[in-house]
């Protein structure tokens, strides 16, 4: 059973924006928190942004502060990634997943939780 499920992938110019959509199965959205991962081509899986339940706690990635928003909608039980000014260097396989844990949250260990994966591939 597909519990995770992201979307909203594609090609962009440098410069443009995308918004990423995690859906999750109702009673697996409970999770301490959610978050994104990315896996490009050559690199290991980075963390790239997590929220609590609440969203009233968010982390970023270096690479991507101010860029990048992550946000969630419990009602629709949807996590968002809203992506700004793409770069090339932001290509990636972009992954939803959700934590075990309130602590560690930018450790791949502290994640049990993972959708399939949506292709995100920016053009210069």
């Amino acid at each position: 059973q597909v519990q995770l499920v992201e979307s909203g992938g594609g090609l962009v110019q440098a410069g443009g924006s995308l918004r990423l959509s995690c859906a999750a199965s109702g009673r697996t959205f409970n999770r301490p928190a959610m978050c994104w991962f990315r896996h490009a081509p050559g690199q290991e899986r980075e963390f790239v942004a997590v929220s609590s339940r609440s969203s009233d706690s968010t982390y970023y990635a270096d690479s991507v502060k101010g860029r990048f928003t992550i946000s969630r909608d419990n009602t629709k039980n949807t996590v968002y990634l809203q992506m700004n000014s793409l770069k090339p260097e932001d290509t990636a396989v972009y992954y939803c997943a959700g934590s075990t844990t309130y602590y560690r949250l930018t450790s791949l260990s502290s994640y049990d939780l993972w959708g399939q994966g949506t292709q995100v591939t920016v053009s210069s």
